[in-house]
């Protein structure tokens, strides 16, 4: 818990105040909360170590993280990584004002979470999170612009597993309409309703699932406690296993007591007088950090008695040695975690058989644990259902594997999955058990590893999943961008998207990133999502059905959502044929709202086309981030994009593009006289170029690889090679394309191809299928088989290279 602060800070321009208690207890995870007032910026700096107090917080380097309430006066949350602008927002609900308002920011292994209002966890209006996260941020300072800024009220809490369930029961003051006197009592410590004692703290020397418990003293007084937790601490001797008591007689309470409060705490209090009889009862039970920690503040007072007030407490701490990065268990506690989970995998001391249906007995667990971490376990055994009289539940419709996942995280508090393939087959099931019991710590941490692993292809039935999880915003916000960021690739390669409900392919149609090769491909993913197609076809083929059904027939129950979606389609920016074709089209004829945004595409395509550049409807307005269609024409065209590069991207006379500094050009050989990069992408023939070989992972190859630039990309869907002068012709060879340079995609695979036959000949290909529709900025045409020349088999004789498709 942090401490409570002065009721007054001021923070000068350009200045960090920091505080060594403002300071997370778990580097990387914690919430900060205050209240600011400010006529400009609230800063709020999060660093490795203290920084800088009297020079501007920028001027540090040290790795850190800064949130900028109310940017660009007052109107913008920014977010800056190590001074890099990560984020710029307007319009999330966050300002400035000369009178105190609250506000909380947690950070989680990366994803930061900014709220208002007095309590954290309540009234979150924006989430971000760093897929490269740095997780040793830990202190935390205040600071300011250019103008002063007053802090109050600011403590430090740690970030523990039931936070946002804690939260919701408190109520939250909104201090948008408040005005706050500046000589008003500030809330105190206790008033955080106790939040850093969530979770094994509400079980100490409580009867609540208690198995076991202690005689202590002459007067034999009970003090229950859970054989899992103190069978995983030390090694406790039990009477007999069917009666669980454990005499100390000699012992006195306040003993036994500051050893449990250690055990389930992490920390205890005792006087100088009692740490000799504290150890010993400690080695009694094998507590071994106990016995540490009393031994060496014992050696400390021998060697100087001033240390130690007389009367005073000394504090004892645990200190966790398991490495930084996973959640604990729930919190930092002296448990020994193998122990921890050879009680699940053993079964010892559980009082709670589980089964899943159609699938029996699945494990042996402690209520206690599952009540830890799950509220809506410690709801079903003490609010008097019959799981609170019963030692045995049964689980419908639950995932076998991911619940076994889930409990293996419950006992570790990490997340342990042992391949790729499980990965992809657990983490959803799992992110939906987390979800459904509560678990908010394993929630997040499917969330990070789904963020991390997203690709165009997971990324259709991850968003299936969550679109009805509210908890998950912030992933579904991620899968909706790099829906639309690849939609051609995410509506052609399956049709998985068909199952998205409405809200979630509106919110991807009318996305600002949305990046589509033309506005056709929009209108037949409509189509095809209206029909729940179990094929992909474009509008042409759909047509070809409408003349022989009725549209009743053809889409079914989202034949009234036609109405709402195709008026997203740009068909003004279609060219006048494809409108023509579409105008007489049977789908026209049969839905009205199709037949009149055609014609009206048509009316503004004519005599009426200045208007569209002025209009501010989006149908009449290119997509930010469209690619631009490089058409493959016939061989040697002047169409391609190496071509275009040479341009300037059309801004000026060809030049030599590797000259231009345009695009790079590499081989598998050195550069020679007979193998330039210059030749491959010129227009001049050469009766001598080649890619000589090379030996990759134990093989033989040679290849020619064009970097198009680190701002460019294309989706290749034709290319074209010349063969040089000589009668060297390939046969098996692969056309790849790559977003780093180490990682190939095959576009195209050609095994005992005889196309190319003749010296000088040109030879053009295309390409088939989704791959056709991923970006790329790295290409290659590597040789994979010798070719017919006896003398020079592996040698890759191409003297030019041309790439088609959509360029951006």
């Amino acid at each position: 818990m942090g401490a409570k602060k002065q009721e007054f800070l001021t923070v000068a321009p350009f200045e960090c105040a920091w505080r060594e208690e403002l300071r997370f207890k778990k580097a990387g995870r914690g919430c900060v909360s205050f209240e600011a007032f400010a006529h400009n910026d609230v800063t709020i700096v999060f660093r490795e170590e203290v920084g800088s107090r009297h020079n501007h917080y920028k001027m540090d380097n040290s790795p850190n993280y800064t949130i900028i309430i109310g940017s660009n006066r007052n109107r913008k949350l920014k977010i800056e990584a190590d001074g890099k602008t990560v984020v710029d927002v307007a319009g999330v609900g966050l300002c400035c004002s000369s009178t105190f308002q609250g506000y909380w920011i947690s950070i989680y292994d990366g994803l930061i979470c900014i709220g208002k209002g007095r309590y954290p966890f309540q009234n979150l209006v924006f989430q971000w999170l760093d897929t490269k996260p740095n997780c040793n941020v830990q202190y935390v300072g205040l600071s300011s612009w250019d103008k002063h800024v007053g802090y109050r009220n600011v403590n430090v809490f740690p970030f523990t597993p039931h936070y946002n369930c804690l939260w919701k029961h408190i109520e939250c003051i909104d201090y948008n309409n408040v005005e706050v006197d500046d000589e008003e009592e500030t809330w105190e410590e206790g008033d955080w309703f106790g939040c850093d004692e969530w979770g094994l703290e509400n079980f100490l020397e409580s009867w609540e699932f208690s198995d076991v418990y202690f005689l202590v003293g002459a007067e034999e007084k009970a003090v229950p406690a859970h054989m899992v937790i103190l069978a995983s601490s030390g090694n406790f001797r039990f009477s007999s296993p069917s009666e669980h008591i454990i005499g100390l007689p000699s012992v006195s309470y306040p003993i036994l007591h500051a050893l449990l409060q250690y055990i389930y705490t992490g920390r205890t209090r005792v006087e100088e007088s009692q740490l000799n009889a504290l150890r010993d009862l400690s080695m009694q039970f094998e507590v071994s950090s106990m016995v540490k920690l009393c031994e060496e503040v014992i050696d400390r007072f021998k060697l100087n008695k001033k240390l130690f007030d007389s009367g005073k407490n000394v504090e004892l701490v645990y200190s966790s040695s398991r490495t930084q990065g996973g959640t604990e268990f729930p919190c930092e506690l002296p448990v020994n975690m193998q122990k921890l989970k050879q009680k699940l995998s053993k079964g010892q001391y559980s009082d709670i058989d589980i089964h899943i249906d159609l699938h029996g007995l699945v494990a042996r667990c402690h209520r206690l644990i599952l009540s830890i971490w799950s509220p809506p376990f410690m709801k079903m055994f003490t609010n008097g259902m019959k799981e609170s009289n019963s030692s045995e539940i049964y689980l419908r419709n639950v995932h076998p594997n991911a619940f076994s996942a889930m409990l293996e995280f419950m006992y570790s508090g990490e997340l342990n999955l042992k391949d790729d393939d499980e990965m992809e087959s657990l983490l959803l099931p799992l992110l939906i058990l987390a979800d459904q019991f509560g678990v908010d710590c394993l929630h997040q941490e499917c969330c990070k590893y789904l963020s991390e692993c997203l690709s165009e292809d997971s990324v259709c039935p991850i968003l299936q999943v969550i679109s009805s999880i509210p908890s998950c915003k912030l992933l579904r916000e991620t899968c909706e961008r790099n829906f639309s960021l690849h939609f051609n690739y995410c509506t052609t390669a399956s049709t998985d998207f068909i199952h998205l409900d409405e809200a979630t392919f509106m919110t991807i149609l009318q996305h600002p990133d949305l990046t589509v090769t033309s506005e056709e491909r929009v209108l037949d993913a409509i189509l095809l999502w209206c029909m729940q197609a179990n094929e992909i076809c474009g509008w042409e083929a759909i047509d070809k059905c409408a003349k022989s059904l009725t549209p009743e027939l053809l889409f079914g129950q989202r034949l009234q959502l036609l109405s709402d979606v195709l008026p997203l389609v740009r068909f003004p920016l279609m060219p006048t044929l494809l409108l023509k074709k579409l105008e007489r089209s049977s789908l026209s004829s049969q839905i009205p709202v199709l037949e009149q945004l055609v014609r009206e595409a048509l009316f503004y395509s004519g005599d009426h086309g200045m208007i569209l550049g002025n209009n501010d409807n989006a149908r009449f307005h290119h997509r930010r981030s469209s690619f631009k269609e490089l058409q493959y024409i016939c061989d040697g065209d002047e169409n391609g994009v190496l071509y275009f590069a040479g341009t300037a991207y059309g801004e000026h006379q060809w030049v030599n593009p590797v000259l231009a500094k345009k695009i790079t050009v590499t081989a598998s050989s050195p550069t020679s006289r007979h193998t330039d990069p210059k030749a491959l992408v010129g227009r001049t023939y050469q009766g001598t170029s080649f890619a000589g070989p090379k030996i990759e992972n134990g093989q033989t190859v040679a290849w020619w690889m064009v970097d198009i630039g680190q701002d460019h990309q294309l989706m290749c869907n034709y290319y074209t090679v010349r063969q040089d002068g000589s009668t060297a012709y390939m046969r098996c060879w692969f056309l790849q394309g790559s977003l780093d340079g180490k990682n190939w995609t095959d576009l195209r695979v050609h095994e005992n191809d005889t196309t190319i036959c003749k010296p000088a000949q040109f030879a053009s290909w295309r390409i088939h299928g989704p791959n056709a529709l991923l970006p790329f900025r790295f290409f290659r045409v590597v040789l994979t088989g010798p070719t017919n020349s006896d003398s020079s088999p592996w040698n890759l004789c191409v003297c030019f290279l041309e790439l088609y498709g959509y360029f951006h």
